[in-house]
């Protein structure tokens, strides 16, 4: 009896850390929205970000802001799910020595995305949210020469 009870129990225990695991493993499902062609257009320029999946792990993104014929900000942006932990990378053009920054997840919903990297100097925090008719806020905030500054770009799938 102790034998059938023991083999219960480890069986038990097997499936609930294999259902656990596949979980942990899908956290980057939870950003499948982000797939695809965002744009802002303003009197300031034009905002785009185009979004692809790389495979069950990594997507990848390029974002750049364009005035006339002028590119006045390019990164490159990297979601990457690194075991349990969905991470974003940004290597911004002009910027730390074109070397990546790390801002892992601290939440994530089928609606909104957060990265946050309190070392950075500015921003300390990324937040994706994704809005009504085929729309997403991009926002990215922290403290800027000393000052809590919020930065607000609402951007439409093309």
């Amino acid at each position: 009896m102790f034998q059938k009870i023991t083999l219960l129990a480890l069986v038990i225990t097997f499936v609930s850390c294999q259902k656990k695991e596949t979980v942990e493993k899908d956290k980057i499902k939870k950003a499948d929205w982000l797939i695809g062609n965002w744009e802002n257009t303003s009197p300031d320029g034009i905002l785009s970000e185009n979004w692809q999946k790389l495979n069950d792990s990594t997507f990848s993104a390029a974002s750049y802001f364009i005035k006339g014929k002028d590119t006045l900000h390019f990164e490159t942006i990297v979601l990457a799910q690194l075991g349990e932990t969905l991470t974003y990378k940004a290597t911004v053009k002009g910027q730390n020595d074109e070397k990546p920054v790390f801002f892992p997840s601290t939440a994530a919903s089928e609606k909104q995305l957060i990265f946050e990297n309190a070392k950075h100097d500015y921003p300390q925090k990324i937040t994706y949210t994704k809005g009504a008719n085929n729309t997403l806020t991009a926002e990215i905030s922290g403290k800027l020469d000393g000052k809590l500054t919020t930065e607000r770009f609402i951007m439409t799938k093309k």
